[in-house]
């Protein structure tokens, strides 16, 4: 660990925390980031899935939009020209999952993005922050004014006990249901909650005022539930939850049905739908919706203790004579007790419980195909009649 970043990183406003909190710093995305601190990757996994992990995701790209014409609706529309999500559906303090597609019908970033009253806010991937917004730049910049905040931390508090421990800091935080998102005070500052992450667990995102966000992460971490974690423990815990990395498990060469998110195309963007395609690649995403692909994103679970990590080359026998897939995540999984992976394998060998063969240092090991998540999600789903919930 250094204690000055190379000079080419950049640091989040929460840099000076980790360093006083003994964490281990790696480069990523171009930042200085935190890969674990003293309790270690399987520590900081496990007591997230026990109690509450606080992370520091400040390098994630938020983006602003808002409509020329004060209308969201307007907004809305310029947006789904990009993305087969339905965004003029969305409703004031609601967000959700979309993807940008480009025009062969590959992922070029996957985001959240929120309805906040006549603009929205979008989560973009650190890695692909400065293309989206040249992209949303391009493609709506005529029609709306955008806005990469620099001047904003992002931190997710991630875990089962998540919702008490926030509550005591900022009331009212807990009654948050799942992807609803919602405006609070801390210090005299807004923050900017929403009931989401990344771990499959109960969480929040948290979007805060750099110039405050050290007295919040200070305060979250004084909270006995709440220890802080990196971006190992956060890798793993996606892992399990079989929640896509974009540039591992989704890019511009996988399409979203072979990516198995089809379930983020709402009925009123496919073939019959109110606002059916207009986004780029439809031609190839929709009949891939209707007509299947040729290949899926799958669980993959090695019958043995060897992990099977990204690049790992999947076959359906045992001398390797047809190859059938590629891993393209992987790992030990702390909650499951064993190794995890995930990855793409032709669309015949993609039904759970098939077995196959991934060749790791020249030997070829058993797994088998696994339905995912490989643990079950936590999410906060309070049924509430004046509520929608997806």
């Amino acid at each position: 660990m250094t204690n000055i970043p190379e000079s080419n990183l950049c640091c989040t406003p929460l840099h000076r925390q980790h360093l006083a909190l003994g964490a281990k710093m790696v480069p990523f995305a171009g930042y200085e980031l935190p890969v674990q601190y003293r309790t270690g990757i399987i520590g900081e996994h496990l007591h997230t899935r026990k109690s509450a992990g606080l992370f520091d995701v400040s390098h994630m790209g938020q983006i602003l939009l808002w409509p020329n014409s004060g209308n969201p609706a307007d907004a809305a529309l310029e947006l789904e020209k990009l993305v087969p999500a339905d965004i003029a559906g969305l409703r004031d303090g609601r967000q959700r999952y979309g993807l940008f597609t480009d025009a062969g019908g590959g992922i070029l970033d996957d985001f959240i993005v929120a309805r906040r009253g006549n603009h929205f806010l979008l989560i973009v991937n650190a890695s692909r922050k400065a293309q989206d917004f040249e992209r949303l730049q391009d493609y709506v910049g005529q029609c709306c004014r955008l806005q990469m905040l620099e001047d904003r931390a992002l931190i997710a508090l991630q875990g089962p006990e998540s919702g008490s421990v926030l509550e005591k800091l900022v009331p009212g935080a807990a009654d948050l249901n799942f992807m609803e998102s919602r405006d609070f005070m801390f210090q005299g500052s807004a923050l900017w909650i929403s009931r989401s992450g990344y771990t499959g667990e109960d969480g929040f995102e948290i979007s805060v005022p750099a110039d405050v966000s050290e007295g919040l992460f200070s305060d979250l971490l004084e909270q006995k539930a709440v220890q802080p974690a990196g971006l190992g423990s956060r890798d793993s815990l996606r892992l399990e939850a079989g929640l896509c990395l974009h540039g591992s498990d989704i890019d511009d060469s996988t399409s979203p049905v072979e990516a198995a998110l089809e379930w983020a195309i709402p009925d009123v963007r496919r073939i019959g739908g109110r606002r059916a395609g207009g986004f780029p690649g439809d031609a190839r995403v929709l009949s891939e919706l209707a007509d299947g692909a040729g290949r899926r994103r799958v669980g993959i679970r090695p019958e043995g203790k060897a992990p099977m990590r990204h690049g790992t080359v999947v076959h359906a026998d045992q001398e390797g004579r047809r190859r059938i897939g590629l891993v393209t995540s992987g790992g030990y999984g702390p909650s499951v007790g064993g190794p995890v992976s995930m990855g793409y394998v032709e669309i015949e060998f993609a039904i759970s419980g098939t077995l196959v063969f991934c060749e790791v240092r020249g030997r070829m090991l058993p797994a088998k195909v696994h339905s995912m998540p490989f643990i079950e999600h936590r999410y906060n789903r309070m049924r509430r009649p004046d509520r929608e919930v997806h």
